[in-house]
């Protein structure tokens, strides 16, 4: 069989040997390097050649480890890397506004992502490591996935470890190079058609003094992402049937009515530059220096809308739906929760009778902005001792400097064809009137479409023009955060190889591997307003040249007639590029509305503004510290059919986090220490049963170290009574795995397999998040009792809005920690995979020989754990009046166990590509079951859905490409993502139960050149 591997291929196998656990030494990868010129070396890029490379590398591999290459120069299967890992077995992805953020193996989000071997640092308070949105794809060569450890390989991932691979610079065969233009447009963004450039440069030289090689690599991106999340509240909208509940919407059965209504337009924009350099010195064949760097830098853009219809529930028991659908809640933990009428359908139509400024309509804008730095420094050798002795050294340090700004303003919207509150005799207001007054909405909530908008059809309706003229609009309140994070990790490792002439055991590997990790952030949030009445509240024309059309395209995915499509906003592109100038507009526009108040005797002459205070308080900074020194020892073994190495790995951690306190007004400062250890013994063995058939056994354990989130001291109040306060560990242990594997893989042609693998998984000292509820009263207020004796706590910072008297401060509310759950939970999963093309009956089958086909199939569960999320108070209302209970003292509390969020039990792909006469098609089907997650809409809180996860539902999703080379170095291709524009389903407490959010995502196409020389 003659196989035909390309430079880059061979540039990747040796690339395997520095960093595979399985190809550690020199000896090895000089046989393999000699072995590879045997081979016929010519020109082979493509689907083909790439997963005929990856699948020769995975076949030879101790361990459980999947392979992507790419199928040329900065080309891997997709152009985003979260997107790229979801071609693999037991691995889905979650996204942003349609973009890949989030990776999933083995449904845990909790793994490690290295460059080169190498460890990244995150953006943030996590660890998994460096955000696949900062890297571009056109800069890796390759990623490796490994799901089993060695005892060489660095601890703390649960799933797995992703490693992304350069290529190394000695191995070229000849000048490697080419460059890349392309152009993505997206069928809900307005700004047209966005840029990408990527290009690659690399060659080596014999020189007296050795050989010399370089490779260096970059892209340039700017991508916009946008999606439409209306979200549907129904939490606090029980009406009682009419035998408890005399209002005059009570009918003879319970319903659920609407609580709350938002249209939410998510927008990011992205800015990326990546570069890459590699560098390597072989004075010798028996040595060898490197040098990688690796810098980015990712400007990402928020621009997001929000139109609220707040209030609603205000006519709740007058407003009675047109139509109802049955809900029904499904069980929890084995408990029925039964069924219950829902709104559906109708208006909600005000009443001056019932409510003087409710429903209302509010106008948000949110703007906001990551801004990050990061780079990753890796310097080594290696050096072939003796003729037994292997040993190697590096030195790598990585950073991420990250800062958030944010400015979000919310206006109300005065309906010039309603009332205000509390006016006087004269019809002027007074003190006590109102920012906001009734507009009437009109829902339809049928085919899992979430509509609604202004009932136009009402005697109550604004106009188009009034809807978005400057005087119909006051100032409610500013948000404004900035937060600076950075993170680094420094290490340095030793690793030495023996080789053994005879016996069992072909050689021993020893190391030494230290690192410190830092993490320190700041962070500064105030709110001005939640002003409640408009002697507080500027009118729009005060600060006019702010003023903005929102964005018109809210159902241009799915044609919605009913939809808000008529509003202003402060503008995000000035929000975002001169925030200070927005603020001091407003600050101007309130004090000239302060002054005119003055003057009619509705506020004191002593009267003082609340502006936005910019200054990080005290408890707003936080720091950790870890120094981990980690020692392991492995043996290698073959004897007959048998391969594979077993070992342990000893892991000592000191840990320290400082953080600040205030009590009584009085700041201290608090420095929590600790330390842990642990020894984790890994085993591997690899049977060759068969030339065809490689059968895998591996067992081992490994730790989840908690984010640093989870052990921040510092206590910071929002002035929002809705956000939860976050309150950190520093008692957190780390979560301990221990991972079972066993697989068979049937090679039956030549880039062909079949293969079939179980896993399980035993974790303990889980983190789990807890939340304890702030309850209300029969009034739907919070408690302001300083204990909070009935659950949560108290905010003293908090500006009460609707649930609690605006003219006060301070309110209990919800606060969220970690946990380490101490109850076992079991992950078990099978992995299915196959993969073939049609090429060896070329003469048989002519053009059609150029098919092949890629799937696989993952079905996963979990049992075990202890931790429960509870019925939020009025969920807890709801799904006891289905009981037929009503009365608070006999209120039963409905519990689900925690468990994992994004996981999903069963999950597969299929990719039908075909490639000849230089045509290169793909066309790929990812499908994944309904999933549990506290990724929702417009930061819907566990309160708003009833006190559980969402469940996203089952969604599957196309994506194609085609290309055609022209010659051998130019390339023509286009790309789409989402082609049928698959929309996102949310349900509260379980799937298809109450419907509480909708997600319309885009059709993104690339398409573009590339260019080799």
């Amino acid at each position: 069989m003659t196989h035909k591997l390309s430079k880059i291929t061979l540039a990747m196998l040796s690339a395997t040997a520095l960093y595979m656990p399985s190809l550690v030494h020199a000896q090895e990868t000089t046989a393999e390097v000699e072995a590879a010129d045997d081979y016929e070396v010519i020109q082979v890029s493509g689907i083909r050649s790439s997963l005929t490379s990856a699948l020769l590398e995975k076949r030879e591999t101790s361990n459980l480890v999947e392979i992507i290459q790419a199928e040329d120069i900065g080309k891997l299967p997709d152009q985003n890397l979260a997107e790229v890992l979801e071609n693999v077995t037991g691995i889905q992805i979650t996204r942003t506004a349609g973009i890949g953020t989030g990776v999933q193996i083995r449904g845990s989000n909790d793994n490690r992502v290295e460059i080169n071997g190498a460890s990244t640092v995150g953006t943030g308070d996590g660890r998994s490591g460096m955000k696949f949105e900062d890297l571009s794809a056109a800069i890796i060569a390759g990623v490796e996935i490994t799901k089993a450890g060695q005892a060489k390989t660095t601890e703390g991932s649960v799933g797995g470890t992703i490693n992304l691979r350069t290529i190394r610079p000695l191995e070229l065969s000849e000048t490697l190079g080419s460059i890349r233009v392309q152009g993505e447009d997206s069928s809900l963004t307005t700004d047209g058609v966005q840029p990408r450039i990527s290009g690659a440069y690399g060659d080596n030289w014999e020189t007296d003094a050795g050989k010399f090689g370089v490779v260096i690599s970059g892209s340039y991106t700017q991508q916009e992402a946008t999606s439409l999340r209306p979200r549907v509240d129904r939490d606090g909208s029980l009406v009682e049937n009419s035998s408890v509940n005399d209002a005059a919407s009570a009918l003879a059965y319970d319903y659920i009515g609407i609580q709350f209504l938002n249209q939410e337009m998510e927008n990011f924009e992205y800015e990326t530059t990546n570069l890459a350099t590699s560098f390597e010195y072989a004075p010798n064949d028996d040595a060898k220096v490197f040098l990688d760097v690796i810098l980015t830098k990712q400007e990402q853009r928020q621009d997001s809308t929000r139109v609220q219809a707040s209030g609603v529930s205000s006519l709740l028991d007058y407003s009675i739906p047109t139509s109802f659908e049955t809900i029904n809640f499904g069980s929890l933990d084995g408990v029925d929760l039964g069924t219950i009428q829902g709104a559906i359908t109708g208006s909600i139509e005000p009443d001056p009778a019932l409510s003087t400024s409710n429903p209302n309509l509010r106008y948000n804008s949110d703007t906001g902005a990551r801004v990050t730095d990061s780079a990753m420094y890796r310097f080594g050798g290696e050096w072939q001792a003796t003729g037994n002795l292997f040993v190697s050294a590096e030195f790598s340090h990585a950073s991420s400097e990250t800062t958030t700004p944010s400015l979000n303003t919310q206006l109300n919207f005065i309906n010039p064809e309603t009332w205000l509150s509390d006016l006087d005799d004269e019809g002027n207001i007074t003190a006590a009137t109102d920012n906001d007054n009734p507009v009437p909405f009109a829902y339809d909530l049928t085919g899992d479409m979430l509509s609604f908008g202004i009932d136009f059809d009402s005697i109550y309706a604004p106009s188009i023009e009034q809807l978005t003229d400057p005087e119909n609009v006051v100032l409610d309140q500013i948000d404004f955060s900035k937060g600076t994070t950075d993170n680094t990790d420094t290490s340095f490792r030793f690793d030495g190889t023996y080789y053994l002439d005879e016996g069992f055991v072909t050689s021993v590997d020893v190391g030494l591997r230290y690192n410190k990790t830092k993490h320190e952030s700041v962070s500064v949030s105030d709110r001005v307003g939640g002003f409640s009445n408009l002697v507080d509240s500027p009118s729009g024309d005060l600060f006019s040249e702010l003023l903005v059309a929102g964005p018109s395209n809210f159902g241009a995915a799915d044609g919605r007639d009913l939809a808000f499509r008529n509003f202003i906003i402060i503008d995000p592109n000035l929000a975002f590029n001169n925030p200070q100038a927005v603020i001091d507009t407003l600050h101007g526009a309130m004090e000239v509305h302060e002054a005119d108040m003055i003057a009619l005797g509705l506020l004191d002459a002593d009267h003082e503004l609340d502006y936005l205070d910019q200054v990080p308080d005290a408890t707003a900074a936080f720091e950790v510290e870890e120094e981990t020194t980690a020692l392991y020892a492995q043996a290698n073994f073959e004897y007959e059919m048998l391969r594979g190495n077993f070992g342990v790995r000893h892991v000592s951690t000191d840990i320290s986090s400082i953080g600040n306190t205030e009590v009584d007004g009085t700041v201290s400062k608090v420095t929590n220490k600790g330390d842990y250890s642990f020894t984790l013994p890994r085993l591997n063995i690899v049977a060759d049963v068969t030339d065809d058939v490689v059968v895998r056994m591996s067992w081992g354990k490994d730790i989840r170290r908690p984010d640093f989130g989870d052990l921040n001291t510092s206590v910071s109040y929002s002035t929002n009574e809705n956000t939860a306060v976050d309150i950190g560990n520093p008692n957190l242990e780390p979560e301990e795995v221990t991972s079972f594997d066993l697989s068979a893989e049937w090679y039956f042609a030549e880039a062909a397999v079949v293969s079939i693998g179980y896993f399980k998984k035993e974790r303990t000292n889980i983190f789990s998040s807890i939340l304890d509820s702030a309850p209300t009263d029969e009034n739907d207020l919070r408690y302001t009792d300083l204990a909070c004796v009935d659950g949560g706590i108290y905010n003293p910072a908090v500006i009460p809005n609707v649930l609690g008297d605006p003219d006060t401060t301070g309110l209990c509310v919800d606060q969220n920690t970690t946990i380490n759950d101490p109850a076992t939970l079991t992950q078990t999963g099978i992995e299915m995979a196959f993969q073939y093309d049609l090429s060896s009956f070329e003469d048989d089958l002519g053009w059609a020989s150029g098919f092949g086909v890629q799937a696989n199939y993952t079905i996963q569960d979990f049992k075990g754990g202890s931790t429960y999320y509870t019925s939020a108070s009025r969920g807890t209302d709801i799904l006891n009046a289905i009981q037929g209970v009503y009365n608070s003292d006999e209120f039963v509390t409905y519990t689900l166990k925690q468990g994992l969020l994004d996981f999903s039990e069963n999950a597969y792909n299929f990719t039908l590509y075909y490639e000849k006469y230089g045509l290169s098609a793909r066309m790929r089907y990812t499908w994944r079951e309904a999933f549990r997650t506290e990724d929702t809409a417009a930061g819907a809180s566990l309160n708003s859905t009833l006190g559980f996860p969402v469940v996203t539902h089952d969604r599957g999703q196309l994506n194609a490409s085609v290309s055609y080379d022209v010659n051998d170095k130019l390339n023509l291709g286009i790309e789409a993502i989402n082609l049928t524009e698959s929309d996102i389903i949310q349900s509260c407490v379980n799937e298809n139960a109450m419907q509480c959010a909708q997600g319309i995502t885009d059709r993104r196409i690339t398409f573009g050149a590339s260019y080799r020389f």
